[in-house]
């Protein structure tokens, strides 16, 4: 079946058919035990009616049973058996040979077989097991056995049973009102079962065709209705909307990712055809071609670093951002990229200082921090104008060690500051005050991804007009126990302008 609604309904009839049936079995154990009670309780009564009757008569005096025939035996006297007589059903009378004195008028109106048979059944009883049922031709008997407490009267026990023919409920009874009931049961359930499943799904059929209408990317700014209740289709409709909420921040950051790449590419593509078509242009002197292709050249390197970059981004949003973890010493990789600082620094004019500087190893991989850093530090220069200071730093914590890149450049605004890691983004000040050759946006982004791909992060404080300080935050490795280093003193160095990347 296809529908949840006919699923829900084939199993809910299923299941009452299978309640049902188990109902009728536990019914009929139980009615079948009530009625064996019942009926052992009135043969017991009666039992012990007749020997009541029995010791009431003895205290007369009277002889209980008289010899008429020496071929039939001893009898009860006629007084005692006119008293017995007002016991109803099936009551016999026997002495201690087996002999019987007395049997009642239900007796005597037996066949002669069925008779026999009784009285045969009654002496083999058991005298205090629990009642029994002997299956006569005529009925069916639950008897039970009640000695004779006295043995001076001559009788020894009584034998009392009651019918059980009409008491017991039939198995064919059953079967054939659960075959003519279950039926109508089930009809009327299963209609009501397909009814209500009905209902119960009816928001889920609204749910589908709210969720067709927001198939395609245009339509993702849609939600789903959600009830004020805390059900489960309630539930489900609210990580629905979560779910679509996400979707249309990923579409939007898609296309955005989209036209800005293709932006980015355009220009160069437009410069190196235009330089490749001037170089193969007849007219122009040499020199001139050759400027032409220097320019080309350099416009393909720039687009090949634009794919380097995405190409990276892309392995990263794979999870296949690869990283050769080993023991890195911090302090040196830290003086290397100083070091490359202050060469940047001194062609852009700029002051690079390592005030502080502490020993520490971390696992990760060091080409990819040494990138990070650079990335950092590149992008602290390229936004501070000439005159002003760049400060790196790098500080053993409690349980990780922190390398920061304080800049006294342009700043980034409050209200720009949470979108610096997001891909191609580039704060309107900031473009107007970079070089001619601007970067992509993407570094930032890039180095976030290799901090967190440390198991550390990336994060950036930062006040327009006043400077701003991007900090790495890693992870020390377990065991390693927290100090301090040695700061080295600080270093200073001064240059004139250069260009560089744009805030990646």
């Amino acid at each position: 079946m296809s529908s949840i609604r006919a699923r829900l309904t084939t199993t809910y009839a299923a299941a009452l058919f299978g309640t049902m049936a188990v109902f009728a079995v536990v019914l009929y154990g139980a009615r079948r035990a009530s009625v064996y009670r019942d009926l052992q309780d009135n043969a017991t009564r009666r039992a012990d009616l007749a020997l009541q009757i029995i010791a009431q008569a003895k205290e007369t005096g009277d002889p209980l049973t008289v010899v008429r025939d020496p071929l039939i035996g001893p009898t009860v006297t006629p007084r005692l058996k006119t008293l017995l007589e007002g016991i109803p059903d099936f009551v016999l009378v026997l002495d201690s040979y087996g002999r019987t004195l007395y049997n009642s008028f239900a007796v005597r109106q037996l066949s002669d077989n069925d008779q026999l048979k009784l009285s045969q059944e009654a002496i083999d009883l058991v005298t205090g097991e629990p009642a029994q049922l002997i299956e006569l031709s005529s009925d069916r008997l639950l008897v039970v056995s009640r000695p004779e407490p006295d043995r001076g009267t001559g009788v020894a026990r009584v034998v009392a049973g009651v019918s059980a023919t009409n008491a017991f409920l039939n198995p064919g009874e059953l079967v054939a009102t659960m075959l003519v009931i279950s039926p109508i049961i089930l009809v009327l359930s299963i209609f009501g079962a397909y009814v209500i499943a009905g209902r119960a799904l009816r928001p889920v059929d609204r749910m589908v065709d709210e969720v067709a209408a927001i198939r395609d990317g245009r339509s993702l700014h849609r939600r789903l209705p959600v009830t004020d209740t805390t059900d489960e289709l309630a539930r489900l409709a609210a990580t629905l909307n979560e779910m679509i909420e996400r979707l249309e921040t990923s579409f939007g950051a898609l296309r955005r990712f989209t036209a800005d790449a293709s932006h980015e590419l355009k220009t160069p593509l437009a410069v190196l055809r235009a330089d490749v078509e001037r170089a193969m242009g007849g007219t122009g002197t040499s020199n001139e071609h050759l400027a032409a292709l220097e320019e080309a050249l350099q416009e393909t390197a720039r687009m090949a670093d634009l794919v380097e970059s995405l190409l990276t981004l892309a392995r990263a949003d794979e999870g296949r951002f690869d990283l050769h973890r080993e023991p890195v010493e911090m302090e040196p990789l830290v003086r290397e990229v100083y070091e490359t600082a202050v060469i940047l620094g001194e062609h852009a004019g700029l002051t690079v200082t390592l005030p502080v500087i502490e020993e520490a190893t971390v696992q990760g991989d060091r080409t990819r921090l040494r990138q990070l850093f650079l990335n950092l530090i590149t992008n602290a220069i390229k936004y501070t104008g000439r005159g002003g200071r760049v400060e790196l730093s790098l500080s053993r914590r409690l349980d990780s060690v922190t390398f920061s890149v304080r800049d006294t450049g342009i700043g980034i605004a409050a209200a720009d500051l949470p979108f610096v890691f997001e891909r191609f983004w580039r704060a309107d000040r900031a473009r107007s005050r970079a070089s001619e050759r601007g970067g992509f946006g993407l570094g930032l982004a890039i180095s976030q991804y290799i901090a967190q791909a440390h198991g550390g992060s990336l994060t950036a404080i930062s006040r327009l007009g006043r400077g701003s300080t991007f900090t790495v935050s890693l992870p020390l490795p377990v065991g390693e126990e927290a100090g301090e280093g040695e700061p080295a003193a600080p270093v200073e160095a001064h240059g004139a302008a250069s260009t560089g990347d744009g805030p990646d």
